[in-house]
């Protein structure tokens, strides 16, 4: 009987976490990115997006009490199985999937420690610098890269202010990205 209880418990975090990453996915896959900030439209540009978005998460996530770090690991374990997933697809061979994995997961971490330090620093300007080299894939100043640097900041804040026990039920609600902010009213 008490397995029944765990086996609900457990299917309902599942639910709970595909729910949440597949907030993350739609967000990585809004046309605004490709279109109006520049990100390639490739497999290399999209996975951007992705480790993006799941950093964003996984960032507010691993500030919080054991439960919202925990929860932080199984989105990243959701991440890491749609890359796993995704790759075997793409028709990519069992014995270079862990390969791929751990470039991956390396890619990820790296990643992350650069947007962390980046959100660390007041202002930015290495949040700029991340987002081109990362993500446009260019060392050299675009003009793009400081209005992705201002939504990238606005969706972290966002999730700064999001209590957990939204993201227990699974809601995720990240800004629209846009180049250029909104107007405000009468203007």
């Amino acid at each position: 009987m008490l397995n029944l209880f765990r086996s609900s418990k457990r299917a309902k975090s599942r639910e709970t976490i595909e729910r949440l990453y597949g907030v993350i996915v739609a967000q990585s896959r809004r046309a605004e990115f490709y279109t109006d900030f520049g990100v390639p439209d490739t497999l290399e540009g999209r996975f951007e997006m992705v480790v993006l978005h799941t950093v964003l998460v996984c960032h507010r996530l691993k500030g919080g009490d054991d439960t919202a770090r925990a929860m932080s690991q199984e989105i990243f374990d959701a991440f890491a199985a749609d890359m796993d997933a995704t790759m075997r697809e793409l028709g990519v061979g069992d014995l270079t999937v862990p390969k791929k994995m751990k470039k991956i997961g390396e890619a990820f971490y790296g990643r992350a420690a650069a947007y962390d330090t980046a959100l660390a620093d007041a202002g930015n300007a290495l949040l700029a610098q991340a987002i081109a080299r990362n993500i446009l894939g260019t060392e050299e100043p675009v003009p793009t890269a400081a209005p992705f640097a201002a939504y990238v900041r606005a969706a972290a804040d966002s999730l700064a202010a999001t209590p957990f026990e939204t993201f227990a039920r699974g809601a995720l609600v990240l800004p629209a990205p846009q180049l250029r902010p909104a107007p405000e009213a009468g203007q």
